[in-house]
């Protein structure tokens, strides 16, 4: 059995998630939204297991900075030795790019 690591989310990841709850609300799709919110959580569960079963985000090509896809969002995260955190779920068709204000995504 594969060894647990820690699995965090980050801010940016916990607005991307109250956003996805608010646009299906407002298209009067409460139920739509909740699930497809629980099975984005359950694919993050996932990663305390599987920690590499992403790909690496193409935009970027940085070994540590992967994602999942769960139709239709990609679940971002960053991967390192000792843990897990996911920093963004953004529509799949949305690139992602970096903020002016940071220059490597990877970071803390």
């Amino acid at each position: 059995m594969p060894r647990r690591i820690p699995v965090s989310i980050a801010e940016s990841a916990i607005k991307d998630f109250r956003e996805i709850r608010r646009y299906y609300a407002n298209q009067d799709a409460v139920q739509v939204g909740n699930d497809l919110i629980a099975k984005i959580l359950l694919r993050i569960e996932a990663l305390s297991e599987f920690p590499d079963m992403g790909r690496v985000v193409p935009e970027f090509r940085i070994k540590n900075l992967r994602e999942l896809i769960v139709p239709p969002f990609r679940i971002v995260y960053r991967r390192d030795k000792t843990r897990v955190r996911v920093v963004r779920v953004w529509r799949s068709e949305r690139l992602l790019k970096l903020p002016a204000s940071r220059e490597n995504p990877c970071s803390d």
